[in-house]
């Protein structure tokens, strides 16, 4: 639970980047569970836009109203990294070359 509206403004930014859901906690006693898609960190009326798991429209949620925040999804993202993806690419092509070079084999071309 942020402290602070420093630690909230931190949170709500980890929260943004996870691709998984969280739950919020808000300050009517309401806890929701879902997506945060985007956030408005700058102006006067700092805000989240967040997809509920339970409605499929976004809700605008207050800075003000969030008391606390818990990464209760799975991070969709995990695992996922570049190094991963170009190592599966860097196997897919030595595959696909092996086919070829087998193909060139079996008509007589090498």
């Amino acid at each position: 639970m942020p402290t602070t509206e420093q630690e909230k403004a931190e949170a709500i930014e980890l929260a943004f980047d996870y691709r998984g859901d969280v739950t919020l906690g808000l300050a009517s006693g309401e806890r929701i569970v879902g997506f945060l898609f985007n956030r408005h960190a700058s102006g006067e009326h700092l805000s989240i836009e967040f997809f509920p798991e339970d409605n499929p429209f976004p809700r605008t949620i207050p800075y003000a109203s969030i008391i606390s925040i818990a990464f209760t999804g799975e991070d969709t993202a995990n695992g996922k990294s570049w190094e991963a993806w170009a190592s599966k690419k860097e196997s897919e092509r030595r595959a696909e070359a092996a086919r070829v070079e087998e193909d060139a084999r079996m008509r007589g071309l090498l």
